[in-house]
């Protein structure tokens, strides 16, 4: 039963971090050609300096209020006591956010109208509640209701934005539909939570864990947007904005598929680990390693091999660029898959919280660095390779935190197929390439996607992958029942 929960609100959780990002993913074709890349550039970098303030509002509430929640899941005035404390906080502290941000960026920037539209993002953030449900490990709520949000917010983008100058008019977009999605929420929340009498609601006593938690968060965050706004702030040409928020969008669309069973585990860890069941969190753990090797490889691989094809099919001309910044990214898609086992999965919910700050301070103070060096220099390119070293820094650091624990090379042994496979299934691809170089893009793509996901799960059943095996039983069994 447990494992089908867990299958199952992967499969939810994954269906709703795709839609966070399904509204760029399907409209990226036609916005990139509609507003062009120096717009596109103005978008992401006036959106990663309302990241920022929402992210300091924010104060690491949402992992923190998950991991809490989770403790007492079956306990419904414990739960709903620390439902009230915690968005009472977060309410607090994102209205003192917001008039910072008025005064600062409101007033004569350059960008006042686009900032103006974009205190709806602080608004939206405000009042997220999904930290709740997943806490409690209902995702399902969370999808069938963002769903709708996503697709009339879809509707609305090829309806309403038909020229360059409509620039406006998709953000206004983008924030409107995640302020709606989040309000949706509130409507499931009274069969959870009972009334509290706010005598009894105690805000100061997270203040600490909280503010042990924003620290790690304020890391990643600087080497996932900073750099976002260090292009448009040392480069004059906002079209390598344009061309890096492409690039990572893209990357960010396969990351997501790898990393959303995280979501799903650190509530499930975090009651174990409640329970003292650490066996059980070991052997769990280990499960997520083997899930991400076999998502993650070919992925990286993959998308290295229809980079140069897919992104003029995918983007439209003037994006060419795009496609070697996928292929310098790209292996951040293995990298953070990794570190969202040791440290969300693991790390977190288990409060050895010093160890996961440690290893993404470690990362922010790498990628800060070679930041300053690379982009004045190489530009988008340059915050690229930054991105990476980053990334495996942070990586590296983990596993080095957790070597008493979690064994490196035992871990590295569980991927050793899945790489064989995906090396192979990279080769065949080429030749695919070179052998059909004169049909039609699509076509090409369409047959390496298809040969190539063929081969890799061949050679990994002729190399007698053990997970696959499991994974095939599992499903014959099940097909046998019906």
């Amino acid at each position: 039963m447990e494992d089908k929960k867990i299958a199952k609100n992967y499969i939810y959780n994954l269906i709703y971090q795709v839609l966070v990002i399904i509204l760029p993913l399907i409209t990226t074709p036609y916005v990139s050609r509609i507003l062009g890349a120096e717009n596109i550039g103005i978008y992401s970098y006036t959106l990663s300096i309302v990241t920022y303030f929402v992210l300091i509002g924010s104060l690491g509430i949402a992992t923190y209020g998950q991991r809490e929640i989770a403790y007492v899941q079956s306990d419904k005035k414990k739960r709903s006591s620390i439902f009230w404390e915690i968005i009472i906080f977060r309410i607090i502290t994102m209205i003192v956010v917001s008039i910072f941000y008025y005064f600062m960026y409101i007033k004569g920037t350059q960008y006042t109208s686009y900032y103006k539209i974009l205190i709806l993002e602080l608004i939206s953030n405000c009042l997220d509640i999904s930290w709740f449900f997943q806490g409690m490990e209902e995702f399902k709520k969370t999808v069938l209701r963002n769903t709708i949000v996503k697709v009339l917010s879809i509707i609305c983008i090829f309806s309403l934005v038909k020229t360059a100058n409509d620039l406006s008019v998709y953000i206004l977009i983008y924030a409107l539909s995640n302020l709606v999605g989040n309000i949706s929420l509130w409507a499931y929340l009274p069969k959870y939570i009972q009334k509290i009498d706010i005598k009894e609601l105690k805000l100061l006593r997270h203040l600490r864990p909280v503010i042990a938690l924003f620290i790690p968060q304020i890391a990643i965050q600087l080497y996932t947007v900073l750099d976002k706004v260090m292009i448009g702030a040392m480069v004059e040409n906002k079209v390598e904005s344009g061309y890096y928020e492409q690039a990572q969008k893209i990357i960010k669309i396969l990351l997501t598929i790898v990393t959303a069973l995280g979501t799903v585990m650190l509530p499930r860890i975090a009651n174990k680990f409640a329970d003292g069941k650490t066996d059980e969190i070991k052997m769990n753990i280990k499960t997520s390693f083997k899930f991400t090797f076999l998502l993650a490889f070919p992925m990286l691989f993959g998308i290295i091999a229809i980079s140069n094809r897919f992104v003029p099919v995918f983007l439209g001309a003037g994006y060419e660029e795009v496609s070697l910044l996928i292929k310098i990214i790209s292996p951040i898609i293995l990298m953070i898959g990794l570190s969202n086992v040791i440290g969300n999965q693991y790390l977190l919910p288990t409060k050895k919280q010093k160890s996961f700050t440690i290893s993404v301070l470690c990362g922010a103070i790498v990628n800060l660095i070679l930041n300053f060096i690379l982009i004045k220099k190489y530009e988008a390119i340059g915050a690229s390779i930054a991105t990476v070293i980053a990334e495996t820094t942070v990586v590296a650091i983990q596993f080095i935190c957790v070597r008493n624990e979690i064994k490196f090379l035992e871990i590295i042994k569980l991927g050793l197929k899945n790489l064989i496979a995906s090396i192979i299934m990279l080769i065949i691809a080429i030749l695919i390439e070179k052998i059909m170089k004169n049909q039609s893009s699509y076509i090409i793509i369409l047959v390496q996607v298809c040969t190539g996901a063929i081969a890799y799960f061949a050679m990994l059943l002729i190399l007698k992958d053990k997970f696959l095996i499991e994974i095939k039983d599992k499903f014959i069994k099940k097909k046998i029942k019906l």
